[in-house]
């Protein structure tokens, strides 16, 4: 029985391994050159020019939902309120790679 239930637990192993999403690649050094193209204007330093409290700190991020990834992807793509949506400008790699920089960047402080 017990070995019964290993096989079976191995077996669910196997199956979310194999059909889960991939892993976020972003590369925060190519998106640090994007973010000074496109970003910087409003965001240097990790400040918010439109918006103080809606910074990119990690704090900022976290309570207004946006520190992953995936959100960033998200926002940056479509926009919201005040920010423009990038999502006709960018590449989908280029904007992964902004939120590998800006996630990096959040857990440093932006220093």
């Amino acid at each position: 029985m017990k070995k019964m239930i290993k096989v079976i637990l191995l077996g669910i192993a196997i199956f979310t391994f194999a059909f889960s999403s991939p892993a976020f690649a972003g590369d925060a050094v190519s998106g640090a050159k994007v973010f000074s193209a496109n970003c910087a204007s409003c965001h240097a330093g990790g400040k918010n020019l439109v918006q103080a409290a809606k910074n990119l700190k990690k704090e900022a991020l976290e309570k207004y939902g946006l520190y992953s990834a995936e959100a960033i992807i998200a926002q940056v793509t479509n926009g919201k309120n005040a920010m423009p949506a990038f999502g006709k400008r960018l590449k989908a790699d280029q904007i992964e790679n902004v939120a590998a920089y800006v996630l990096s960047q959040a857990d440093k402080g932006w220093k």
